[in-house]
């Protein structure tokens, strides 16, 4: 698994009472610290997607020094969504290519998907095979919306804290089991499928 995103703090979760958020927020800055933290001892890279508005302003900070200190570790790549929202990441990939069509640089009639993916906060990563939603919660509450648009999904009454290493194997067992065909029929690949279509 090279890859694991996790939805640490969401723009919704300002709305959560006040001593929740500090509590939620100061947990963060702790485990940002390279020192005593497990994590950071082990080939783990960091990635941050979200935006700093409303964050105190040393945690940005501090994301942004940890990222620069794992940006050669090649083991996982930890993909974490502190103060991120999906409408909000698109809404800015959408602002940056509006900028781009109204300086001349960007033909507005000439963008497509991959201009848009390229202006998400980590352009570079893959998209979302699995997305496991804990706490028998049916719902993916604006999480990587552009990443999942093929993802499988498995859902657990299990809470996040009490999450192991079990669940997580049980999970991708649940989804290797499927058959992801991305569209495709399942008999050869673009074949009509039981309503006539191949997409």
């Amino acid at each position: 698994m090279p890859c694991l995103s996790l939805y640490a703090f969401s723009t919704e979760n300002w709305t959560r009472p006040a001593i929740e958020v500090e509590a939620l927020l100061h947990i963060f800055q702790d485990g940002l610290d390279m020192e005593p933290e497990e994590v950071w001892q082990r080939d783990v890279r960091l990635r941050w997607s979200g935006i700093p508005d409303g964050m105190p302003s040393e945690m940005p900070q501090s994301v942004l020094r940890t990222e620069h200190a794992t940006r050669n570790r090649t083991a996982l790549t930890l993909n974490m969504c502190l103060n991120y929202g999906g409408r909000t990441e698109l809404t800015h990939a959408a602002r940056a290519l509006d900028r781009q069509a109204a300086a001349g640089t960007m033909n507005p009639d000439a963008i497509t998907a991959g201009h848009v993916a390229a202006h998400l906060h980590q352009p570079g990563l893959p998209e979302v095979d699995l997305l496991i939603r804990t706490g028998g919660e049916m719902r993916t509450s604006n999480f990587l919306p552009w990443q999942s648009t093929c993802v499988e999904l498995v859902f657990l009454d299990t809470r996040w804290p009490d999450v192991d290493r079990t669940h997580l194997w049980q999970a991708i067992d649940t989804c290797t089991r499927r058959d992801r065909r991305f569209g495709a029929s399942q008999s050869s690949p673009g074949a009509p499928d039981e309503h006539g279509s191949a997409g």
